[in-house]
């Protein structure tokens, strides 16, 4: 293949004129989608010649590959040339640099074909080469805009994973070069905004709008449906519900404030209260406050047991310790994979942090019972901080364990009373709830020990949860308050946490 000079006879010109075939040009950058592979194409009709597009580094982007010169190709590239007219095979081959202002070409464009090069067909030539390096260009800042949105995307869900595991300060560190002041507060509510998972990204776009970035805005890790909104500012609420406006099938749920550092508690109270949004006619729920079992417990006592719970982790190193148990909160309260996807670290880290909390704690987490008192050991510390009384003035109460904190007279009301409104079903909804969460949860064990099928056990619970006005089968808070209102009746045996011995009355039962 040897480089020649543009000259050579003229093929005979053809009637249509220049404005024929730059109005069919620029009829290629319509509404089909603005495509180099449809402008080459084109070209390749128009001119009857083999086409190929092909980037600095020799890939194809468009047309068909053609077999080119490597020394001229360099010449091209390295832009010492702008053009280049081989003959090789029997063909005459045209090249042009397509390049960006300034700048080195990005791309070749090489037209081969029998006939000699024409006015007219170098003019088509040289006229789609200008197309081409429009679109090209028009696709890298494409590109490019996309790669900073997803840049943006993951340092906003890497800040969220920081305030999930109450590394608060790192958090803030990360976000003031992006966005200053975002997380200048001490408090925060946390909302989660359902859609269908098609169309998150303009809902997200839209939660960004509406909160005029005065909140992180994450695409849910977890759920393909969601996106988290952690909102330090009070109007954040507010903005968001009008997202809802013209979206029939979008949700809101909000927790109540929190403390920065408890931004994963404040995120559970946002999925219930997405829970109840679905069955509000105006789509959105902040979460409830209605009466919650560890307010009516005896607070000094409550701190002072949940310490005992906790003290084998006291000897861990500030971090470690803080990590261990803000995955195992969202761990107690989520699947193992959603609570990965959420802290950004696989699913065998989830669990081997829970089995590390597991071991130095003594407890079976298999055991829904004490799923639950450590949850609301974890969480009353998380509320109130780590307590640091020398014992002197705890309670006979939290000395004799859990089962002697929820046997005092006000949660043991409060758990008659609810379990109470079961009784109106003339099916044994109690006695399938309480077989059901002495089953782990597993309707499959539950329904041996009744004796009855599965489906059964499925269908008792699911009855029990307009009647509770809790949901049981999702798991996480509601579940273990109804957990802890069966321990205060004294239908279920509080397991030994906090210091009780195993012989004592409120030892845990293994099934």
């Amino acid at each position: 293949m040897a480089a020649r000079a543009e000259e050579g006879p003229r093929a005979q010109q053809p009637q249509d004129t220049h404005g024929t075939w730059a109005q069919q040009l620029l009829g290629q950058l319509g509404s089909a989608g603005r495509d180099p592979r449809r402008v080459v194409g084109w070209l390749a009709r128009t001119v009857r010649a083999d086409v190929c597009l092909q980037d600095a580094h020799g890939s194809l982007l468009a047309g068909e590959r053609l077999p080119l010169d490597g020394a001229v190709l360099d010449r091209l590239l390295s832009g010492r040339i702008s053009s280049a007219a081989l003959d090789a095979d029997g063909r005459r081959i045209r090249l042009v640099g397509i390049r960006h202002p300034g700048q080195a070409p990005a791309a070749v464009l090489a037209v081969a074909r029998p006939e000699p090069f024409d006015r007219r067909t170098t003019e088509i030539l040289h006229g789609t080469a200008s197309v081409l390096e429009l679109l090209l260009r028009e696709r890298e800042l494409t590109e490019s805009a996309h790669r900073l949105r997803r840049a943006s995307a993951d340092l906003r869900l890497a800040i969220l994973q920081l305030l999930m595991v109450e590394d608060v300060v790192s958090a803030r560190r990360v976000a003031a070069g992006l966005w200053p002041g975002l997380l200048e507060h001490d408090t925060v509510r946390v909302y989660v905004v359902e859609s269908a998972p098609e169309r998150r990204d303009a809902l997200a776009d839209a939660c960004v709008d509406a909160t005029r970035g005065q909140a992180l805005v994450v695409r849910c890790p977890a759920v393909d449906g969601h996106v988290i909104v952690v909102g330090p500012a009070p109007a954040a609420g507010d903005r968001l519900r009008s997202v809802l406006d013209g979206r029939a099938d979008t949700f809101l749920g909000g927790s109540l404030r929190q403390r920065l550092a408890r931004t994963a508690t404040a995120y559970g109270q946002a999925v219930s209260a997405l829970a109840v949004a679905r069955f509000r006619p105006d789509r959105s729920a902040v979460y409830a406050t209605r009466t919650h079992p560890e307010r009516l417990l005896d607070p000094a006592g409550l701190r002072a047991w949940s310490a005992g719970v906790l003290r084998p982790l006291d000897t861990l190193p500030h971090h470690t310790r803080a990590e261990l148990l803000a995955t195992t909160r969202l761990g107690l309260d989520f699947t193992a994979v959603s609570a990965a996807k959420v802290l950004g670290v696989s699913r065998n880290t989830v669990r081997a942090r829970m089995d590390r909390v597991e071991a130095l704690l003594g407890a079976d987490f298999s055991d829904l019972t004490t799923r639950a008192a450590a949850r609301l050991a974890l969480n009353n510390e998380a509320a109130h901080g780590s307590y640091d009384g020398d014992g002197t003035a705890v309670r006979p109460a939290a000395r004799a364990g859990l089962g002697g904190l929820l046997g005092s007279a006000a949660p043991r009301l409060w758990a008659r009373d609810l379990l109470a409104r079961l009784d109106g079903d003339g099916r044994d909804l109690r006695g399938t709830l309480r077989a059901w969460i002495e089953a782990g949860a597993n309707a499959e064990r539950a329904a041996r020990d009744l004796g009855v099928h599965a489906q059964t056990v499925r269908e008792h619970v699911r009855a029990a949860e307009p009647v509770l006005e809790r949901q049981l089968l999702a798991g996480g808070n509601d579940l273990y308050e109804v957990v802890l209102a069966h321990l205060a009746t004294g239908a279920l045996t509080a397991p030994a946490l906090g210091g009780t011995n195993a012989h004592q009355a409120d030892s845990p039962v293994h099934g």
